[in-house]
Parts: structure tokens; C-alpha cells; sequence
């Protein structure tokens, strides 16, 4: 396969179905100058727990690592965090049980039962 037919690599997937729920999300928080910030912090029932939130296009860090999707859409992540969620899927789904968003992570090496944390 030459290099211009590979597929962009990127350090987080979106699903299709994440980004157009995410997309419905931004345009109720604001709209177009908002991006997804994804993280982790310390706590939840395996020690480490997802995070997101959208942000302002303005507050992003130098060293944040920037994912662009289609139609400009961009999901930011810091570089402390990106060590434990690199190669992570998100993905949504609107199941009446265990609907939501839904984060497969190849570097938890433990996640808990609700799926929103996990350890490394």
C-alpha cells in the first residue's frame, strides 16, 4: 500500500455514530468554536477515569496533541494524558442499557464494570 492510499493515522478514533452525537452535543453548547478535550484523571473504580468536555478552539495548548476529523472537527488531548488513552476508540451508541459513550482502550489493562474507568 503507498503512503497516499494508507488511512490518517490518528491517536484517538471516533466512530462515525461518536462524532455525529458529539456534533449534535457541540452545537447545543455553541457550536463551530468548540473543540473535544479527552482525558484522564485519577479516580472512578479502577483507579483512572475518562474525562471529556468541550473547550474553546482558543485554549489549546501548544504541546496538546490535535486530531482532526471531518468538517473540521477536532478532538484535543494533553500529553500526560494521551500516554494512557493512545490508540483508544470512542464510540456511542443510543441502547436503552449500556448506551452512552463507550471508550475501548488497548492500554487499560483493567476496566470496571460501567467502562468509564479503568487502570493502566
Amino acid at each position: 500500500m503507498t503512503q497516499a492510499t494508507q488511512p490518517q493515522q490518528r491517536g484517538i478514533l471516533v466512530t462515525d455514530s461518536a462524532i455525529k452525537h458529539i456534533k449534535s452535543l457541540q452545537s447545543q453548547q455553541g457550536g463551530e468554536n468548540l473543540c473535544l478535550r479527552v482525558g484522564v484523571r485519577g479516580g472512578g473504580c479502577s483507579g483512572m477515569s475518562y474525562t471529556m468536555d468541550f473547550e474553546q478552539l482558543d485554549n489549546i495548548q501548544p504541546n496538546d496533541e490535535v486530531f482532526e476529523y471531518e468538517e473540521g472537527f477536532k478532538v484535543v488531548c494533553d500529553p500526560k494524558s494521551l500516554l494512557y488513552i493512545y490508540g483508544m476508540a470512542l464510540d456511542y451508541s443510543n441502547a436503552l442499557i449500556g448506551g452512552g459513550f463507550q471508550f475501548t482502550n488497548p492500554n487499560a489493562t483493567q476496566t470496571c464494570g460501567c467502562g468509564k474507568s479503568f487502570s493502566a
